[in-house]
């Protein structure tokens, strides 16, 4: 190894924390943002389905932008890439703090996510860059911390601007972050080699872009306006043969913007669908305990934040920690024994009640989190080892592609879940609730009092609260049973890991120099 080589190895924890700095402002705004939907709904009055296009419209932009973002790091460097959608993001951030009306605030935060979308695949790529592979597991856990930091942080600090100051200081709080990590970017990265003669691939970028756009969109309006609906039916149609076409096309050019080939790679492909199932577990609880704590406990964002807080900094405390040890000893054991305290710690949130504690849910919160913390950062590097270095860019643009699928299907498949499982438990607990049933007449006759003897009113007023009553257990019902789906999801993760291979391998570097480096796989 030459002394330049030396240097470069030694030096890229500086260069990984500029990166974490970026990504980590990218992360804290959209989900702090997600806790001021009921008051943007109130400031500016208009529906929910017209305020959720706040969310919906970074999510699909941000979806959109990822698979371009190999090619764009590799056609003009990542350096100026990364400080490229780092400062459209920051601007973004600038005018949805003026946003006058729900139209520009859902203008602004596309132009957030075409920066958005393009930070966390382009910060991955530049790691893959410059860090050795042999500690790419401790380089990757720090960065992590960013990915997990985020959703920390960001509920609880969106819930408390909500409460004591304005919701614009959501997206006002970017700025600074934004502009010192583009100045830091500027000043400490250095640019990466550019490929010569790469040719745009139009096709590529349209059929994803078209395809991607209209499933994402699919999975964002499926539950509220129906698997079955004509509009639904038609762009899963639409995203089917688009995506179709993608694959043919690509499958069939020298230079695709989206290299499918990459999935021939056995641990490649396995590593992306244990991610994929992990996502959908890892939602159950960040989709499903916000909606048990504030819409059935009655509790506030910021108090949710809290609730989720302590679980989210373990997670990411434990990030470098499965990176040091994965870097020894591959993602097997660790990415098992996380999955396994994942997959019960959720089958166990099936048991909430209106009677459980917060301090419980914490509780049993922060112990999930070890899970999460030891798997979630192994399986992703043990995938992106196998991937020589000239191609961790449009490697990390696929990882993220899917991984942002997985997000949206996970989301939609549980809202479906919970939706009809409470019709279902509200069908049967309605039956139970008659003029005659022992419990109305319980009812009865305390409401009597207050109805003046009433037995006619004193009845209808029993009947209407219990009907209430059984609505909401059968909300409680619903989100146990997604609870226990989405623990199969996570222990359907475990198999796959059985297949990765656990073997030190010879990576081809760039120049054809052979150089030696744990795979972890």
């Amino acid at each position: 190894m030459t002394g330049k080589d030396n240097t470069q190895e030694k030096s890229f924890w500086l260069p990984l924390f500029v990166i974490v700095i970026g990504a980590f402002s990218a992360i804290l705004n959209n989900s702090s943002v997600n806790v001021a939907i009921p008051e943007l709904m109130s400031i500016f009055g208009v529906s929910e389905s017209k305020i959720q296009w706040v969310l919906t419209a970074y999510m699909l932009t941000s979806g959109v932008v990822i698979p371009i973002t190999g090619f764009l790091g590799d056609k003009f460097g990542t350096k100026r890439l990364f400080i490229t959608a780092l400062g459209i993001f920051t601007a973004g951030s600038v005018l949805c703090a003026t946003a006058w009306n729900t139209n520009s605030l859902i203008a602004f935060r596309v132009l957030q996510g075409i920066g958005g979308g393009a930070i966390m695949p382009v910060s991955m790529a530049i790691i893959y860059r410059i860090v050795p592979r042999d500690k790419i597991g401790m380089a990757l856990g720090f960065w992590g911390m960013a990915a997990i930091m985020g959703p920390a942080i960001g509920p609880t600090l969106g819930g408390y601007l909500i409460e004591h100051s304005s919701w614009r200081f959501l997206f006002v709080s970017n700025v600074p972050v934004g502009v010192l990590g583009v100045i830091l970017c500027s000043i400490i990265l250095e640019e990466t080699p550019k490929a010569r003669g790469s040719k745009f691939d139009f096709w590529g970028f349209l059929l994803s872009t078209t395809g991607l756009f209209a499933l994402l969109l699919a999975l964002s309006e499926a539950p509220g306006k129906g698997w079955d609906s004509f509009f639904i039916v038609m762009l899963l149609t639409f995203s089917f043969f688009s995506l179709l076409l993608f694959i043919l096309v690509e499958l069939s050019i020298d230079q695709p913007m989206l290299d499918l080939r990459l999935l021939r790679n056995t641990t490649f492909t396995l590593s992306i669908i244990t991610t994929a199932f992990l996502t959908v577990g890892l939602f159950g609880g960040i989709f499903l305990i916000p909606l048990f704590t504030q819409n059935l406990m009655g509790l506030t964002a910021l108090k949710t934040g809290l609730i989720l807080m302590p679980a989210a900094l373990i997670t990411g405390a434990l990030n470098p920690v499965s990176g040091f040890l994965f870097d020894r000893f591959g993602v097997k054991p660790l990415g098992i024994t996380g999955i396994t305290i994942l997959g019960i710690t959720t089958w166990e949130l099936q048991n909430l009640s209106l009677d459980t504690s917060a301090h419980y849910i914490t509780a049993l919160m922060m112990v999930r989190s070890v899970g999460i913390g030891l798997a979630m950062m192994p399986v992703n590097a043990a995938g992106m080892n196998v991937v020589s270095k000239h191609l961790v860019g449009r490697a990390s643009s696929l990882m993220n592609v899917f991984r942002q699928v997985s997000a949206s299907f996970g989301v939609a498949i549980l809202t479906v879940i919970i939706q009809n499982r409470q019709n279902f438990h509200y069908t049967h607990l309605s039956e139970t609730v008659t003029s005659s049933s022992p419990a109305v007449q319980q009812v009865v006759q305390k409401v009597q009092g207050l109805s003046g003897g009433n037995l006619q009113e004193g009845t209808g007023t029993a009947i209407m609260l219990l009907m209430g009553a059984a609505q909401k257990k059968a909300m409680v019902l619903a989100i146990d049973d997604t609870f226990l789906v989405a623990s199969l999801f996570a222990f359907a993760a475990i198999p796959p890991l059985f297949f990765f291979k656990e073997k030190s391998k010879k990576e081809p570097s760039p120049g054809g120099q052979v150089t030696g480096s744990r795979t972890g796989e």
